[in-house]
């Protein structure tokens, strides 16, 4: 699997912001010892990847976790519906 850095980087974001953004940006970079654009790339990926995971997970009290944990452990039999469509898929996966 590639890494950001081992890939062509070929692809362009761009933004605007005020000038006091843009000096801030620019003296963070020059103090971390980076360029603007490794800088920005840096923390922008980081906190997209924690965005992006704090939205995958699945976040329950306890109420809810005892409900899925209930769920989970003692399942309701398949009604009707739930049947008819185990049947239908059986069908399909078994016509391929």
């Amino acid at each position: 699997m590639a890494t950001a850095n081992s890939t062509s980087k070929s692809a362009r974001i761009e933004t605007r912001v005020s000038q006091e953004q843009k000096d801030l940006i620019e003296r963070a970079a020059a103090v971390s010892g980076r360029t603007v654009s490794e800088f920005v790339l840096a923390h922008v990926e980081v906190a997209a990847k924690k965005v992006i995971d704090e939205h995958e997970k699945l976040h329950l009290d306890q109420a809810q976790s005892r409900i899925l944990v209930d769920a989970l452990l003692t399942p309701k039999k398949p009604n009707k519906k739930l049947k008819l469509a185990i049947e239908r898929y059986r069908k399909q996966v078994e016509s391929r």
